[in-house]
């Protein structure tokens, strides 16, 4: 039965770790890591929602953990100002950004400006633009309220503006 999950999901879960690492080698470690501590925790699955999202969130969950890791790197080189604080700035982006400002992005750029955000950012970034998920599926997904997604989602895309305006 776990050779059939692994066939039929490797491929899904490795494209995520590529979307994490951007490194070939990576992520197959990572799809490799993730489907061994898949097969020790699948008795974990409630079947409280389909399968698949359940491994999509458990994919992200590793995937952000692991580049937590070496997250520490990156943030030196992003940092809000002292005089600054995020929710000043939130406020004053909030009203501006839209979608077609992270469209029309520099794509070699923004690669840059995601390697400098938070994991979260990147994931709720990756969920709602890379995968087309609506609102309410990442809801399901990330186990949050609505709002509580708009919210995360709105203030990931302010700090990508801001990360791509640095580089």
């Amino acid at each position: 039965m776990f050779s059939v999950i692994y066939d039929r999901y490797a491929p899904l879960v490795y494209n995520k770790c590529l979307s994490f690492v951007q490194n070939k080698e990576e992520a197959q470690d990572l799809t490799h890591d993730i489907f061994v501590k898949l097969f020790v925790k699948i008795k974990t699955f409630g079947h409280k929602s389909k399968f698949s999202t359940w491994l999509y969130s458990f994919t992200y969950n590793h995937c952000v953990n692991y580049v937590q890791r070496d997250l520490k790197k990156r943030r030196d080189k992003f940092r809000y100002t002292e005089n600054e604080s995020e929710q000043d700035y939130l406020n004053h982006t909030q009203n501006t950004l839209n979608d077609e400002i992270i469209s029309s992005m520099d794509a070699e750029k923004l690669t840059k400006a995601l390697e400098l955000i938070d994991p979260n950012d990147k994931t709720i970034l990756f969920m709602k633009y890379q995968d087309d998920m609506t609102i309410e599926e990442i809801q399901d997904v990330l186990d949050l309220g609505k709002s509580a997604v708009k919210m995360r989602l709105s203030r990931a895309k302010s700090r990508l503006v801001k990360a791509y305006e640095t580089i």
